[in-house]
């Protein structure tokens, strides 16, 4: 499936050449709500739904039922400078089912962490007090440019 050419002798120990695929794979988020057992990729668009599923379950070791793939055209606009219409690059969407019992969240990476907050917090109040008191040392030139300061 690869479309390197690989020579036919190298010298060296051969078990320690290493063969990456040529292919790529991107977790999507999905625009309308899903089952938890269904995982959108965006991938390669030489891929086929069986490299697909090999690649996750070799690679991933991730148990795949059912592959179904389509291909998104990309959106036509309006160039801003020349003014002539280009196209982005069509992309090709992958839908992996997974097994009933397993489920696929994505993890909340905004989420708070209470003890961040507290130093946000203080390096905050830090800084107004700081800008405060340039700003009293500061208040009475008003022909001085501010970044010219004492």
């Amino acid at each position: 499936m690869s479309t390197r050419w690989y020579p036919l002798y190298q010298r060296g120990n051969p078990q320690l050449r290493v063969f990456l695929p040529n292919f790529w794979m991107k977790l999507v988020r999905p625009t309308p709500k899903q089952l938890p057992n269904i995982v959108n990729f965006e991938c390669s668009m030489e891929m086929t739904k069986y490299d697909i599923k090999n690649y996750l379950e070799k690679i991933y070791n991730v148990p795949v039922v059912d592959v179904r793939t389509k291909i998104a055209m990309g959106k036509f606009r309006k160039d801003i400078g020349k003014g002539y219409v280009v196209k982005e690059d069509d992309k090709k969407i992958a839908f992996v089912t997974l097994p009933k019992n397993m489920s696929f969240e994505f993890p909340n990476i905004f989420e708070k962490v209470e003890d961040q907050d507290d130093e946000n917090m203080k390096s905050l109040d830090d800084a107004k007090k700081s800008f405060k008191s340039y700003i009293d040392r500061n208040k009475n030139r008003s022909d001085v440019p501010s970044w010219f300061s004492i």
